[in-house]
């Protein structure tokens, strides 16, 4: 017993240096300190799973090939260009949003790219059968990536088509999060691979490194046909965005088809995924990278984020937009448990005149997300943010559109585990036609739900003002 308690304390100093010397937030620190001190065994063991610094501890360094320097010193130069917004060769759109364009550039090392086609799919089948007809014209090659991925029809569908398409020669990837598609079978993934499909999970919940790994996954949601088209946003493959769920009805999302020099950005997302996830470089190649062609006119930019990157890009993201609106915010999210930082925000938008609205559903697939979610509402309301529950099924989507200007869509929620602790990817939009179309599109479905009453929900029962407060204890890793 007294070598167990020596082993213990001297485990607890050695997590109690690291906070000190990588703790992000002094309350983040002094919370997990009284942990590890005063529940023994068992704070020590959330610290393993919730409590560390990625950041500061990467899984991953990416390796430097001549081809990345040599890319890392364009978006150096182009970030010193942009420090003069009167350089002529600096589009409108990103002139008008200049700390924004640099705050990204910086922070995720994509740069803003000219002549896309984006189109926003709505919903499953409208998104399912663009993916099908894309998959169906590629020649040279396709990666996929899934946080869910769920046998059933769709899974099926996609299991002939890539099947065939490997039998033509084409080079087909599959990547998966374990434990997002957890439920996904040996005989599935085995029947793929005999075919020639390469497929490997990400960060496999292994005994030896689950506790290290079992609370970062990647949640992004990427398709590459060719280098030429590409997809993301928030529907994962399951037969629910096609025939709806037994207990929620009908999931409705959004998705984003994207072609032009933005699925380069995407492609070398994927590639940093395949390459952490398999441990093969080869999709550093440049020969994965396509020369494009200009095929519209939208401006866009990839936002990626994750345990391994420098900054919380997507969380500045949101925060950016938020805090540089001049007339609206319209949020379409499932799981809006901002931070201190996010939450404050939203508050001085609302407070200062700015039209915030939240759009979420009524319905949740998450007992204990429905009322962390629920305890942030007082304050949110309390400050003039206007929230509307969406009465119809489950609403998935993760989008935000601002002052006609600027629109963001892809897999981050507006909750810590997003920022924080997940692998993300958005696409921000510096378009007016497409953020007018999708701010329509908002205010239909304002118009379809119930908008909370701030006096009313003061007088909410004490029942659920304690499932509000019991919920609200597990933000960290919701």
């Amino acid at each position: 017993m007294t070598l167990f308690l020596i082993l213990y304390f001297l485990v607890a100093f050695i997590i109690m240096g690291k906070l000190l010397l990588y703790g992000i937030r002094p309350t983040k620190t002094l919370a997990w300190l009284l942990a590890i001190f005063t529940v023994p065994v068992g704070g020590m063991l959330f610290y393993f799973i919730l409590g560390r610094n990625r950041r500061k501890n990467k899984f991953y360094t990416l390796k430097k090939t001549k081809e990345i320097s040599q890319y890392y010193k364009k978006v150096e130069t182009y970030y010193n260009t942009l420090d003069s917004a009167k350089n002529s060769n600096v589009p409108l759109a990103i002139k008008k949003h200049i700390k924004l364009a640099k705050l990204i550039t910086k922070g995720s090392k994509f740069l803003p790219s000219l002549g896309n086609e984006l189109i926003p799919l709505k919903n499953g089948k409208a998104t399912f059968d663009a993916i099908f007809t894309a998959l169906s014209t590629a020649k040279k090659f396709i990666h996929i990536q899934y946080y869910i991925f769920e046998e059933g029809d769709l899974a099926e569908k996609f299991k002939t088509l890539l099947i065939s398409k490997a039998k033509e020669g084409v080079e087909v990837r599959f990547l998966y999060d374990a434990l997002g598609s957890r439920t996904l079978s040996n005989n599935y993934i085995n029947s793929i691979k005999k075919e020639g499909i390469k497929v490997y999970s990400f960060l496999p919940m292994r005994l030896g490194r689950l506790l290290s790994s079992i609370n970062y996954r990647n949640h992004r949601k990427i398709i590459i046909v060719d280098g030429i088209v590409g997809f993301t946003g928030g529907i994962n493959v399951s037969d629910k965005y096609i025939k709806g769920d037994p207990d929620l009805g009908n999931w409705y999302d959004m998705h984003l088809q994207l072609s032009g020099a933005i699925v380069n950005s995407l492609q070398a997302v994927f590639a940093m995924d395949w390459t952490f996830a398999s441990g093969n470089d080869t999709l550093l190649n440049t020969k994965y990278i396509v020369k494009q062609t200009t095929t519209g006119n939208v401006i866009a930019q990839i936002v990626a984020s994750g345990p391994d990157s420098d900054f919380s890009s997507i969380q500045q993201l949101y925060f950016s937009i938020i805090n540089s609106a001049k007339e609206y915010v319209y949020i379409t999210n499932p799981y809006i448990i901002p931070g201190e930082a996010l939450l404050e925000a939203l508050q001085v938008a609302a407070m200062s005149g700015i039209d915030i609205r939240l759009l979420l559903s009524k319905n949740s697939d998450s007992f204990l997300v429905k009322w962390n979610v629920r305890s942030h509402f007082e304050q949110l309301l309390e400050a003039g943010v206007k929230i509307y529950l969406y009465p119809d099924g489950f609403l998935h989507s993760k989008v935000i559109v601002s002052d006609n200007a600027l629109t963001s869509i892809g897999t981050a929620n507006l909750d810590i585990r997003s920022f924080e602790q997940n692998y993300e990817v958005n696409a921000l939009i510096y378009d007016t036609k497409i953020t007018k179309k999708l701010k329509s599109d908002f205010l239909k479905d304002c118009d379809k739900s119930s908008q909370i009453d701030y006096n009313l929900y003061l007088k909410r029962s004490k029942i659920d003002r304690i499932k509000e407060g019991l919920a609200k204890v597990f933000s960290p890793i919701l």
